[in-house]
């Protein structure tokens, strides 16, 4: 067991899983039967946006105007019921790389494993459930409308403190992404940033953009003191 249990808080598109498109494909249907038109997600958003950031630009560039709010929680209900049968028939949908035995170290070393994560808690559930990866998590914190990255950090934080009974000091905090808005997210709420570059960003990127820690990928052990 560790003599400092820490809290580890991980991203999980390109960080734990590749859904190989899925959820794009789920965007698209969604958008298409709610508005007539099968928008491609990614000719309008970047990498680590949360779910509703990525519907709403995707709406507005499309159709010429912002959602309504319940033109957006409609659209992102009508992508979650897509979302189980995308992740299930992607070809492309993968465990990355030293994810499953990284995530069964940490824990049996009595660290507390947590999500921060732009997917709502449904999309997680789905994504990390194929890979049979959610058994590691007891909590997490997720997108929401009106929520940014920092705020999911901050959510998951007060989670963890809940679980422990205890203010949890900032340097036994980490969180785990793969993109500059994660390294941003982690920073703005005071914890140290370990990228991982196995998403859309290499490790040079990731240096630029401010990680305190890079890995190639996660079959690194973590450098959490």
């Amino acid at each position: 067991m560790a003599d400092t249990p820490r809290v580890l808080l991980f991203d999980i598109d390109g960080t734990l899983v590749s859904t190989g498109g899925a959820g794009a494909v789920a965007w698209r249907q969604a958008f298409e039967e709610l508005h007539g038109i099968p928008a491609d997600i990614g000719q309008f958003t970047d990498a680590g946006m949360t779910d509703p950031d990525v519907g709403a630009r995707t709406f507005e560039a499309v159709l010429d105007r912002e959602p309504t709010s319940h033109e957006l929680a409609l659209l992102l209900q009508r992508r979650l019921e897509h979302l189980p049968e995308a992740v299930a028939q992607s070809t492309g949908y993968r465990v990355l790389p030293g994810v499953p035995e990284r995530l069964r170290a940490l824990s049996r070393k009595g660290h507390l494993l947590g999500l921060i994560t732009g997917n709502g808690d449904g999309a997680a559930f789905v994504k990390l459930s194929r890979g049979d990866l959610m058994r590691w998590f007891t909590f997490g914190a997720y997108a929401s409308a009106g929520v940014d990255r920092s705020g999911i950090v901050r959510r998951a934080v007060e989670r963890a403190e809940a679980l422990m009974g205890r203010d949890i000091p900032n340097e036994e905090i980490f969180v785990i992404g793969d993109t500059p808005l994660d390294i941003e997210a982690a920073h703005a709420v005071g914890c140290s940033a370990i990228a991982v570059a196995t998403g859309h960003y290499d490790a040079a990127a990731l240096r630029e953009a401010g990680a305190d820690h890079v890995l190639e990928t996660l079959e690194q052990e973590l450098p959490i003191g």
